[in-house]
């Protein structure tokens, strides 16, 4: 008989939604012992709550997270709050002896991640942090293609991730909807709430990013704010760009703004090395694109007028994940990757090997987070301490 995993959300939005996708779906495509039953979301908004409770499936809602975290009938806190929550929760989850998945970022500031970090530790939880990306099966290919040395010595890494939607200037900022345009409660702008993101990508894939000189920018300086309907300063980077060394020896270029127009979220990453290169697109989250270089200089192969990069549809059941799924051909969607992460979540737990990112791999990505802005106000190059 398979084991409960009982489940406390706190949260009700987008990334609540994912989750609770995955936590339903779980059993149906990975054979794990674990499973999930969706015991209690959490919300400060009691009819929010329990119209979100009523559509997943949860079997009662609360209101205060201290009670969901104490609660004697919950294994797993899922955080899927604002981020100026999360150190809190994830502390009093840890000190009750829960299991904790967090979203991304893991926190607003480095102290408070080394805080969460420590508090996991000690307690000894099993702990993830939600990076999503790392588990698109293109991506995860990517990851396995550099592993394999078909990259050779890397040189490049250039990544991209850009949105449209903050434009407008009578787009209001804070509240519940719009929340990570309040830097009291998201802690910054594109920084941690897209770049986290690429960073995490770029590390997994080409290991530390050692030093990072940034630039940042906020171009409407003044927005209302949704709660108090008084216009006050935005103090979170609408757009932020900066220069990476990486420990490798190669040089790295990231770009994130949410003043693309015509781009809802558009996240893409290539790496050059001096035997190949790789290349995704998350608006084609389906192919990996690959240019192999090694066999043309051993001589295995001639260069011809078919030579150039090759686009790999990743769905045939060799490919990360995919023998879960359809047959190849078909490809699945942006919420499987929240399900391949969970599954490789209660895998880990089952086996005892801790899933990455965990608490202390993602504190990595918020050392790099805190030097870009930091570098941004300070006009110079900067170590980011990053140990991996």
């Amino acid at each position: 008989m398979a084991k409960e995993l009982r489940v406390g959300m706190i949260g009700y939005g987008f990334m609540g939604r994912t989750h609770s996708n995955a936590y339903k779906r779980l059993n149906d495509f990975f054979q794990v012992e674990h499973r999930p039953v969706l015991k209690a979301v959490c919300a400060r908004n009691a009819e929010k709550a329990q119209a979100f409770a009523d559509n997943w499936g949860y079997e009662r809602i609360e209101t205060d997270w201290k009670k969901l975290v104490e609660a004697p009938d919950i294994d797993l806190i899922d955080i899927g709050s604002p981020n100026n929550t999360h150190k809190e929760i994830a502390i009093a989850a840890a000190k009750n002896g829960k299991m904790i998945v967090c979203e991304k970022p893991l926190a607003m500031t480095v102290a408070e991640a080394e805080e969460m970090v420590a508090a996991v530790e000690a307690a000894g939880v099993p702990n993830m942090v939600w990076f999503n990306y790392r588990r698109v099966p293109a991506i995860a290919l990517a990851k396995q293609v550099v592993d394999e040395g078909r990259i050779g010595r890397p040189f490049h890494y250039r990544a991209t991730y850009l949105q449209d939607w903050t434009i407008a200037e009578d787009v209001p900022q804070g509240g519940a909807a719009l929340w990570r345009l309040d830097s009291a409660v998201a802690g910054s702008g594109v920084t941690g709430d897209l770049l986290a993101h690429s960073i995490d990508t770029a590390m997994w894939l080409n290991g530390p990013i050692t030093r990072v000189v940034g630039k940042t920018e906020t171009f409407v300086k003044e927005r209302m704010h949704a709660e108090t309907g008084k216009k006050q300063p935005v103090t979170i980077d609408d757009a932020c760009m900066f220069l990476a060394e990486f420990a490798n020896g190669s040089m790295g270029t990231f770009e994130s703004t949410r003043y693309a127009r015509g781009r809802k979220n558009f996240n893409t990453f290539e790496m050059n090395g001096a035997d190949g290169s790789v290349y995704f697109d998350l608006e084609e989250p389906e192919y990996l694109q690959y240019f192999e270089y090694k066999q043309l200089q051993s001589g295995k192969k001639k260069e011809s007028h078919l030579t150039g990069w090759v686009k790999i549809h990743t769905t045939n059941g060799e490919h990360p994940y995919m023998k879960h799924y359809w047959v190849p051909g078909t490809c699945i969607g942006y919420e499987h990757t929240f399900l391949n992460a969970l599954a490789d979540f209660v895998a880990g737990v089952e086996s005892g090997k801790p899933t990455q990112p965990d608490f202390r791999n993602a504190l990595q990505t918020q050392k790099v987070c805190d030097a870009v802005l930091q570098s941004a106000r300070e006009g110079r190059w900067l170590d980011t301490g990053v140990t991996l």
